[in-house]
């Protein structure tokens, strides 16, 4: 369902989130060979409790769910890796390691396997969604249910900007200029501040950070191999599309109206394809939880008691 008030959290949600039990465990922080990889990832909660992976942006890495992870650790089992190429985990050249999507999907649909984590929520921000849907696709009954920040799968989502990054898509050796702009300081920080009127709310650190990791020796190409590889992602549309449709799994839709990468159409589409689709267009960036950190966490928690933890006939 859409809000009829959009960006407004219901009373009545609010107090159920409020009720919850909010007593963060201490994250923890692992690195384990993958596919020939080491991989980085941050793990939360009791691990007997239901799981939900994380799965991070671009240029982020799974730093960005530290605010999600203390307030949801109470109560579910949280892994949010960093895909090859980003945070700390292994950075190998693409003459070693493909950065495709499909690829970073299997690397981590082979880490959730690693961990023997067979049933779990998806939530995706940006590029979690291609991430996140080529392993729904392919682990259909894994998956409880989806939780979106401004991952898009619909084409009126997508901003002015991808008309530039399309001219990369079509001719890669003369419009490389679109990797410089894309993997710049500038587009980092307009990333997260987008075009929110609230610009003092957003910590530098979040871009410099990130400009830092996207300036590390061998980065420009692995961006670069992936910013081209993105075209295959919206081919994708359609099958992802169909996937909702078929399976309509309980789906949490949050987007900021401030990002201008993806825009707030892209949000709404959801409703198509899962009519039940609860959808929030929040006063936040493409970065929700730098402005909305709380707003997001109750949310997700009500989302999640909702669908997960409270049995018929029973109070939990």
């Amino acid at each position: 369902m859409t809000d009829k008030n959009p960006g407004a959290v219901p009373q009545s949600r609010v107090a159920a989130a409020s009720n919850a039990d909010f007593s963060a465990s201490h994250t923890t922080y692992h690195w384990i060979d993958v596919q020939g990889v080491r991989l980085f990832y941050r793990e939360a909660g009791p691990k007997d409790a239901q799981t939900v992976v994380l799965l991070h942006g671009f240029p982020s890495s799974s730093r960005m769910y530290e605010p999600l992870l203390s307030h949801l650790s109470g109560r579910y089992h949280l892994i949010a890796p960093d895909y090859p190429g980003f945070g700390h985990s292994e950075a190998p050249s693409p003459a070693r390691y493909a950065y495709t999507f499909d690829h970073l999907s299997e690397t981590v649909a082979a880490l959730l396997e690693a961990l023997r984590i067979d049933r779990y929520v998806l939530l995706m921000q940006d590029y979690g969604g291609p991430v996140g849907f080529r392993i729904a696709l392919r682990h259909s009954s894994s998956v409880r249910a989806i939780i979106v920040q401004n991952a898009n799968t619909y084409h009126e989502g997508l901003g002015p900007k991808w008309t530039g990054i399309a001219r990369y898509w079509a001719d890669r050796a003369a419009h490389f200029d679109e990797v410089e702009k894309f993997t710049s300081l500038e587009a980092a920080k307009q990333r997260h501040v987008g075009n929110s009127p609230n610009a003092e709310l957003y910590n530098p650190d979040s871009w410099t950070d990130e400009h830092a990791m996207l300036s590390r020796l061998g980065q420009r190409e692995i961006q670069a191999d992936l910013l081209y590889d993105y075209q295959t992602n919206i081919a994708s549309y359609p099958v992802w599309q169909a996937w909702l449709r078929a399976h309509r799994p309980p789906t949490l839709v949050m987007w900021g109206r401030y990002d201008p990468s993806f825009v707030v159409p892209g949000a709404l589409a959801y409703a198509r394809d899962v009519p039940d689709a609860e959808i929030h267009i929040l006063d936040a960036g493409h970065f929700a939880l730098d402005e909305k950190a709380e707003q997001v966490a109750e949310l997700v928690l009500t989302f999640l008691d909702r669908t997960l933890t409270r049995p018929k006939s029973t109070n939990h």
